[in-house]
């Protein structure tokens, strides 16, 4: 059947859930290498991917935006939360896909489809 759903195995959750917590440490590194790896392999490791690697790409252009604005002195103020949003969402994330649901990241640029 096409509309039967497929429950994400326990290594597809481990898998998803890497991933969003590799943004914490390595950015859109960890996001991007198992997206280009699975994408193809499992829909539940692709979308979760490609949905981290969206998130990243956002936070590398605020946080280049934020860098600019060092220069009027709120970009150290801005750099912080960026940072902290980042954490936050990613944990938030994390925690979603141990539990073999999808996970959405608010207010994310979609680039890459």
């Amino acid at each position: 059947m096409a509309d039967e759903i497929t429950i994400p195995s326990n290594d597809d959750k481990n898998i998803a859930t890497i991933t969003h917590l590799g943004g914490t440490v390595f950015s859109f590194i960890p996001a991007l290498i198992v997206w280009v790896l699975k994408k193809d392999d499992n829909a539940y490791i692709g979308e979760q991917a490609k949905e981290a690697l969206n998130f990243q790409i956002t936070m590398l252009i605020a946080q280049f935006v934020a860098g600019v604005l060092i220069a009027i002195l709120i970009g150290f103020l801005l750099i912080g939360i960026i940072w902290l949003v980042n954490v936050v969402f990613c944990i938030i994330a994390a925690i979603s896909t141990s539990k073999g649901e999808t996970y959405r990241y608010p207010f994310c640029l979609r680039l890459i489809n």
